[in-house]
């Protein structure tokens, strides 16, 4: 079933670009996108430089400016062009036109209600289930989402994001480990550049209980954030679904505000911290050094001791 879907899922993309030259141009465009990697202490970050996510890397989402604006996921506004799968739980499958993934895909639910995990973790597994093979992602409505205003998911083809063969290696740390009950298992890591936190679980229910006790506790840090500040990958394989959560403070960095020399236009979202940097303009994807991505990094990842107060939160589940 699992390859039944993805050959479904990738047979819609092909006949979408079919019709709508927008995607099809774009996605011809990956073939020269440009890459380049930095090492770090046993991991790799790369950078890609894609203009065509200009559109995302600068989106406005401040209140005014989603108000001044159409909702480009409701139905109404969409390019006529742009045709929707049924997927579940009242979400559509959309092609995504300014990929970064080969198979790029935006899943929006039919409803306008705002980007919000809150009561939607559990369609959140049933569709990464449904969607094996690809990797969901989450982008929090602070945290790299260009429409905060309409719940969604994204999702690409799995093996594309560093961070999925990385953490095998990371999880080899016993000291890591914050709690395991057999079908669920939760690891913590805050020496990836990054912090983040990843769990592995055989059973919805488990991951998404103990999703929102994670979820809750950064409320609390939080309070003054409309949803905690988080970034989410979710891949199901093998029986059980896969999750990194990098928990945040900071929705972009001081890098983003600049001028001139100084300025980087890099907006972090899900797929920056898992590993690919996306630069949609060549002079910061030239200049961009290891150095950047690091205090980039440090600027928008959670603190150190909010970080702590999260890992003892999982550490104490019963």
């Amino acid at each position: 079933m699992a390859n039944q879907n993805s050959d479904r899922f990738r047979n819609f993309l092909t006949d979408q670009n079919h019709t709508w030259k927008l995607s099809a141009d774009n996605y011809r465009g990956l073939d020269s996108v440009e890459e380049k990697l930095f090492l770090f202490d046993g991991f790799v970050i790369k950078v890609q430089f894609n203009p065509e996510r200009m559109r995302s890397s600068a989106a406005k989402v401040d209140q005014d400016s989603i108000a001044a604006r159409k909702c480009f996921l409701c139905s109404e506004n969409r390019p006529e062009a742009q045709n929707s799968m049924n997927l579940l739980h009242d979400f559509l499958l959309l092609v995504n036109p300014f990929p970064i993934f080969k198979t790029h895909f935006t899943i929006p639910s039919i409803h306008h209600i705002p980007q919000r995990l809150d009561g939607n973790l559990e369609a959140m597994f049933s569709i990464s289930r449904r969607m094996e093979g690809f990797q969901l992602f989450y982008n929090g409505p602070e945290c790299g989402a260009s429409a905060p205003d309409h719940l969604h998911f994204q999702a690409g083809e799995t093996g594309f994001l560093p961070v999925e063969s990385e953490c095998s290696s990371l999880k080899k740390d016993s000291n890591a480990i914050l709690f395991n009950s057999g079908s669920t298992t939760a690891w913590a890591f805050d020496y990836y550049l990054r912090k983040m936190i990843s769990i592995e679980t055989g059973s919805q229910e488990h991951g998404v209980q103990l999703l929102e006790r994670i979820l809750s506790r950064l409320g609390e840090i939080q309070p003054e954030k409309v949803e905690p500040m988080v970034n989410l990958l979710c891949t199901f394989t093998d029986g059980k679904w896969i999750l990194h959560l990098f928990p945040r403070k900071l929705h972009r960095p001081a890098q983003y505000f600049s001028e001139g020399k100084d300025q980087l236009l890099i907006s972090p979202a899900s797929v920056d911290f898992g590993g690919v940097f996306i630069t949609p303009r060549r002079e910061d994807f030239d200049k961009i050094t290891a150095e950047d991505i690091a205090d980039i990094f440090d600027q928008v990842s959670l603190d150190e001791d909010a970080f702590q107060k999260l890992k003892d939160t999982v550490k104490n589940i019963n």
